[in-house]
């Protein structure tokens, strides 16, 4: 076993440290918390690079490289723990501490003028080491704290400005939300230890991911005839459903926008989110198996419809918002519907292909929103922005290119090659040809909407203004900023004076790491073609070869053919209605409004589910808050009183018993006792005579008595 096997712990461990020690530093030691921060994630992705190293040439058996230890023991029971080094953990780790260090870097431009910076780089810190540690569980029970550790870091920092209320509540939302699906995932867990009578994944043929525990939970059966192994994955992919955003539990990702930028970068990017479609993979073994009878493995077609009914369903909300983060917010919901889609229909291979590339272009998409947002002086509406290419040309370069790969621009872009991973596989799913065309319909809808926004963004004349700007100021210092990413809330005097300015482009700490991510997007492509496959073939331990019939066989050729039409149509239609005739003032009639007026309130409206489960779960666990109250105070104080009233009649009845029968029977006895004894005393007096006298009448009597007798 090599030093970085044994030593993996070290790649959490470090940002963990950090976050350790900026909790105990005072606020103005901003240098040392982001160097702290910064200087962590560096080291640690150092490591995951050597981790990754490892990792290349192994194949088979040796594909997963474990270090299990003992936790600790309870009677004859040992828990153990441990971590796991393949392909998955390596690629996931090198891509988290990258972009986690670029966010990183981001942030100090971003947060500059926060009086909580220090606690940021903390709350950041925290996030990552719980995300790291995550993906190297060799352990569910260690996936699972690491799982929660990420929900609270999530809560901490979309409520990081907590004087807005509408920060305060999304963090609520997001806990309550998550929690639903854990509460799931945890009786999994649970479950597939009582079955198995082990966590560890891996543990030399024994663990909970191999053969021997496979075979046994697949042929026990349950409820309905439902298999243990099917039972267990639907569980656990209920907890990834709520972590990843996917339907019915997607209500809580779009509002955590209400976190700073960089949050959001790193929540949609590289941490959260991806926690749950990584579970999925992690467990894939689990999730693939075949019960008796059924055609399909039922968790793996769980996750493929809710998937792709969660890409269609998001994208279909992205097309009307107008708040710039909101739209890259659905827009992720969307990009996580896809991979759960890739992971059922087509193996970790697809659907963690597609995570990795995403994130490289969803962090500089959310980033270069920050870039925006503080170039515009904090505006988020996209309707109030409008020809800032000029005055931004490197954020609008590289948002651009964001742009190009989130929407499927074909060959240039890595994100074209991923999703087109997926509609391949979705073409070959046997089952239904469906999938395929939400699939098609998703990305159709993606490059309508993302380039609906880089009109309104980029395109026409810039319709901020200073009136605007005035507007805005003062009713975002009479409302706290509510609504609004307000990383300089903490000096109203500069926000004020600097919207009277027009746009300006961001400081090279800020564009610098949007320029890496722009490179990184067009350069994946080198490993991701069909040509050379080397990224998702080595996702699944398989050695990736040259062959250009991969690529110009004509059912490839075809999809992407398909594929690049349909991105054309979605761009091209999103170019007609929003870039022939730039809107020129921000109260402007949305021009799909106009034709499809019905359709674009659904859509704006978010399809109502919040509403909908505003007047119905939420309703029906506040009328029974509601009830338990009455139910407490009506009935079990009633009770309560009613049992105090007995009680006290009886203890009233028991003081009278007391008081005039035993008193009364126990003080005449005593009083019969003491007579008799004072009789006995006065037989006691100590006086010979007396004794002397008392022995004569004594003989006396008994004389007579003989006497009596005698005659007789």
């Amino acid at each position: 076993m090599t030093w970085i096997v044994q030593n993996l712990w070290l790649i959490p461990a470090l940002p963990l440290l950090a976050a350790g020690i900026s909790a105990l530093l005072k606020r103005p030691n901003r240098t040392v918390a982001a160097g702290l921060a910064i200087g962590s994630m560096g080291v640690s992705f150092l490591l995951s690079l050597a981790a990754f190293g490892q990792t290349l040439g192994k194949h088979g058996a040796g594909a997963h490289q474990v270090f299990n230890f003992d936790w600790f023991a309870l009677g004859e029971t040992t828990l153990r723990l441990g971590w796991v080094l393949d392909p998955l953990t390596a690629a996931m780790v090198v891509m988290i501490t990258f972009v986690g260090s670029l966010i990183f870097i981001f942030s100090v431009g971003y947060m500059s003028h926060d009086e909580n910076f220090t606690r940021f780089f903390c709350f950041l810190s925290l996030f990552a080491a719980a995300m790291l540690g995550l993906i190297i569980a060799n352990n569910l029970l260690l996936l699972f704290m690491c799982w929660e550790l990420v929900g609270l870091a999530s809560y901490l920092l979309i409520g990081f400005w907590f004087h807005k209320p509408s920060a305060a509540a999304a963090a609520k939302k997001a806990f309550i939300t998550t929690r639903i699906g854990d509460v799931f995932f945890f009786l999994g867990i649970v479950w597939l230890y009582s079955e198995t009578g082990t966590l560890l994944f891996y543990d030399g043929g024994h663990g909970c991911l191999e053969q021997d525990a496979l075979a046994k939970l697949v042929t026990h059966a349950t409820i309905g005839g439902l298999a243990a192994s099917s039972a267990i994955g639907l569980l656990l992919f209920c907890g990834a459903i709520g972590k990843s955003g996917q339907l019915p539990l997607h209500v809580w990702l779009p509002d955590a926008m209400e976190g700073p930028t960089p949050v959001s970068a790193l929540i949609h990017a590289a941490t959260m989110v991806a926690a749950g479609v990584f579970l999925v993979a992690r467990v894939y073994p689990l999730m693939e198996l075949h019960q008796a009878g059924v055609s399909e493995p039922i968790p793996l077609t769980a996750v493929t419809w809710i998937g792709a009914l969660t890409a269609v369903f998001a994208a279909l909300v992205a097309v009307s918002q107008t708040d710039i983060k909101r739209i890259l917010a659905y827009s992720t919901v969307s990009q996580l519907g896809y991979m759960f889609m890739g992971l059922g229909i087509g193996g970790v291979g697809v659907g963690m292909f597609h995570l990795l590339t995403h994130a490289f272009f969803k962090a500089l998409l959310f980033l270069g929103s920050g870039s925006i947002i503080h170039g515009c002086h904090e505006e988020q509406d996209i309707r109030h922005m409008g020809g800032i290419k000029k005055y931004m040309p490197v954020t609008f370069a590289t948002y651009a290119i964001g742009m190009m790969a989130l929407s499927g621009v074909p060959l240039v872009f890595c994100g074209f090659w991923s999703k087109d991973e997926i509609l391949h596989s979705a073409w070959h799913y046997g089952p239904s040809k469906i999938p395929f065309f939400l699939g098609l319909g998703g990305a159709f809808l993606t490059a309508f909407y993302m380039t609906r926004q880089m009109c309104f963004v980029f395109g026409g004349k810039y319709r901020g203004g200073h009136e605007h700007a005035e507007k805005g100021s003062v009713a975002a210092m009479e409302s706290g900023g509510a609504g609004h990413d307000h990383h300089h809330s903490a000096a109203p005097s500069h926000h004020h004076s600097a919207h009277s300015a027009d746009p300006h482009e961001s400081p090279a700490v800020m564009t610098l790491p949007l320029q890496i991510l722009a490179a990184c997007t067009v350069l994946l492509t080198l490993v991701s073609t069909p040509l050379w496959p080397w990224l998702p073939e080595y996702l699944v331990n398989e050695v990736a070869h040259f062959d250009a019939h991969h690529l110009f066989n004509a059912g490839t050729l075809t999809l992407i053919v398909v594929s690049a039409v349909v991105v054309a149509g979605g761009i091209g239609l999103g170019w007609w209605f929003y870039g022939l005739l730039p809107a020129e003032k921000p109260d402007e009639v949305d021009p799909l409004e106009q034709q499809f007026p019905e359709q674009f309130g659904w859509s704006r409206g978010k399809f109502f589910v919040d509403e909908l489960y505003a007047a119905t779960f939420v309703k029906w666990n506040a009328q029974l808050g509601r009830a338990c109250n009455d139910l407490d105070r009506q009935v079990l104080d009633l009770l309560v009183s009613v049992v105090g009233w007995v009680t006290t009649g009886f203890a009233h009845v028991a003081k009278l018993f007391d008081e005039f029968v035993v008193n009364k029977l126990f003080d005449a006895g005593c009083g019969e006792v003491r007579r008799g004894s004072e009789v006995a005393s006065e037989l006691q007096s100590g006086q010979i005579h007396q004794y002397l006298r008392s022995i004569g009448v004594a003989l006396i009597l008994f004389v007579f008595i003989l006497a009596v007798g005698c005659n007789k």
